[in-house]
């Protein structure tokens, strides 16, 4: 199978997918590595500007959520700790301190988490489980 767009080969069947790795986390297309995933912040594009793949069956549901609390949890926690056990400050210093790392990093890896999703639904050919 070829794919070419605006008159250039972008996939072959003889070349290896990339890396769903990579592209979910650049945000590009899991299939060319081209085109862009995504249409707004969280928003899927309705397809690859590149090569046309139809993004409307990626659905990461709640996954890239629950990796971000996970992670974003425990960073702000362990420091936190960290900086009580070491410094012992008032409380706003914590509110301030928690509150503006919990935002910011839940606001940096939500985006690169759901593409790299995505990229390893297509790459794993993941559907939705059906009954027989």
């Amino acid at each position: 199978m070829r794919i070419r767009a605006r008159g250039v080969l972008i996939l072959d069947a003889t070349r290896p997918l990339p890396s769903p790795l990579s592209t979910g986390l650049r945000g590009r297309c899991p299939r060319c590595g081209e085109g862009h995933m995504f249409n707004g912040f969280l928003t899927f594009a309705p397809s690859c500007d590149a090569c046309d793949l139809d993004y409307s069956g990626f659905n990461s549901g709640d996954g890239p959520a629950f990796f971000v609390m996970s992670i974003v949890g425990t960073l702000v926690v362990g420091l936190a700790l960290w900086l009580e056990i070491t410094y012992e400050p008032p409380i706003w210093v914590h509110a301030l301190v928690a509150g503006t790392l919990a935002i910011g990093l839940s606001l940096a890896i939500i985006r690169p988490l759901k593409g790299v999703l995505a990229a390893l639904q297509f790459a794993n050919k993941a559907e939705q489980g059906r009954f027989r």
